[in-house]
């Protein structure tokens, strides 16, 4: 059991989540993403003055480590970093599709499927049961109307997240399910809880985002 700090910046909305013993403390959310860098800092340190606690109680800082907003991903990961190498505390990275489908498990179908926008009818996403098992890793793809055909054929999926309604217009089989179901730092709980109890921390050296797929700069 643990005091962790919860930080996800890694959607459009940011936000963090102070947990004790695997619950809710507090938590805080900023859904304008362009100010995500300026918000973050300042939300750490009123959650604790708010609670009248102090930054250095926290035992751990949890992060999603990606996929995700580019910009965003680095800005979550570079202050997870900076509070632990000041603290010398532990940095517990999680995948951004595994902290999303956590929030999704009561949802009534077979598999669980998230989705992040990654521009044009790209998204980032994954498949898992609902208990949390990888059917599909987490990888970058371009949506068409027959990708997840192999699955949808004996399996019900719950399609959900910011890219999804890229995918609800072309995915016709009665076996696909779509929700609007919102996560947060909040869904993060109980997996940064169980990383904290089985140590599996990241080297803060070496801890760096999963982007997924490169970086593109149009040319001029």
């Amino acid at each position: 059991m643990a005091l962790i700090l919860n930080i996800d910046t890694a959607v459009d909305v940011a936000s963090i989540c102070l947990a004790k013993d695997g619950k809710v403390v507090s938590i805080g959310k900023n859904e304008s993403q362009k100010d995500h860098a300026s918000w973050l800092h300042i939300a750490i340190k009123e959650i604790f003055e708010k609670n009248n606690l102090e930054l250095r109680s926290v035992d751990a800082i949890a992060v999603t480590g990606g996929p995700g907003s580019y910009t965003g991903l680095r800005i979550g990961m570079a202050t997870a970093k900076g509070i632990c190498f000041a603290l010398n505390k532990p940095l517990i990275s999680l995948n951004t599709l595994l902290v999303m489908a956590n929030a999704a498990k009561m949802e009534k179908a077979d598999l669980i499927c998230p989705m992040i926008d990654a521009r044009r009818m790209e998204v980032y996403t994954a498949l898992y049961t609902k208990e949390l098992e990888i059917v599909k890793e987490p990888a970058a793809i371009t949506l068409n109307e027959k990708s997840f055909d192999e699955y949808l054929l004996n399996n019900s999926i719950c399609f959900f997240g910011n890219g999804s309604n890229k995918f609800q217009p072309i995915g016709k089989s009665s076996q696909a399910f779509f929700s609007d179901i919102k996560t947060d730092a909040s869904s993060m709980i109980s997996l940064s809880e169980k990383n904290f109890t089985e140590k599996k921390f990241v080297d803060l050296a070496y801890a760096e985002p999963i982007y997924l797929k490169e970086f593109y700069t149009p040319a001029k």
